[in-house]
């Protein structure tokens, strides 16, 4: 299975010929609905107006931001993910693995009103989301979130991504915010579906290939100490390694 997703990414790549841009560190999240005989995964459609992805299926997530650096939390990374997280990065540091850990957690929030926490006593925090955030009485609940993949966009493309992707059973969600996904935002709808069934939405190939990286890890066990498979292209062709 490995190779052969290896090579659907390579052969899926589209257009190589824009301005090499450094690929910005990026976060996504999945939640699983691990509750039922047959675990489900949450995905969202984005607006048909958007030019990057217009109607696609994705997982919440984004760019990481500053302020990520300077959110506190109510439970810090397991030791096992943050290592990985630090493996393969040129100036590796415990801020940097949790402020991408963080930015999933509030891309998440922003994209879908879910939010992922726990209580703590009241610490400053930055404006913005953030705030919005901690405003519920709750802290990101970063332990229980597993890593369970990476993938750099390949060379030449329009837009580029270091792209960490999380992921964490529906039951850590603490809180919902209402209307935040609406016919005139980010994301249109919500779906919760079986993992082979949301194999058949129409999403990047990325997408695809990180659900089933998800479906052999919830098969062996969705331990936090996995290997993490990660995605990036040399010399015209994906490769997959383990971090």
């Amino acid at each position: 299975m490995t190779t052969d997703l290896a090579r659907r990414l390579t052969e899926t790549q589209r257009d190589q010929t824009f301005p090499n841009l450094r690929p910005r560190d990026a976060a996504t999240l999945i939640l699983v609905d691990r509750s039922g005989p047959t675990p489900k995964v949450l995905l969202g459609k984005r607006h048909s107006g958007h030019k990057f992805m217009p109607g696609k299926f994705v997982f919440p997530g984004g760019r990481a931001e500053p302020d990520d650096r300077r959110m506190p939390v109510a439970t810090p990374l397991k030791q096992e993910v943050e290592a990985a997280l630090m493996r393969r990065v040129k100036r590796p540091s415990a801020v940097k693995a949790r402020a991408l850990a963080l930015a999933a957690i509030r891309e998440t929030f922003e994209e879908t009103g879910l939010l992922l926490g726990a209580k703590r006593d009241a610490a400053s925090t930055p404006p913005g989301p953030w705030s919005e955030f901690a405003k519920a009485g709750f802290y990101p609940d970063l332990g229980s979130l597993h890593f369970i993949a990476r993938a750099i966009t390949p060379p030449r493309r329009p837009r580029r991504f270091d792209t960490r992707f999380f992921s964490v059973d529906a039951s850590a969600v603490a809180h919902r915010v209402e209307n935040v996904v609406h016919a005139e935002a980010e994301l249109v709808e919500l779906v919760w579906l079986p993992i082979a069934e949301a194999r058949t939405l129409d999403m990047p190939t990325i997408t695809g290939v990180v659900l089933q990286e998800l479906e052999a890890r919830v098969t062996a066990g969705f331990g936090h100490d996995l290997p993490v498979p990660f995605y990036q292209m040399r010399q015209k062709k994906f490769f997959r390694e383990l971090l």
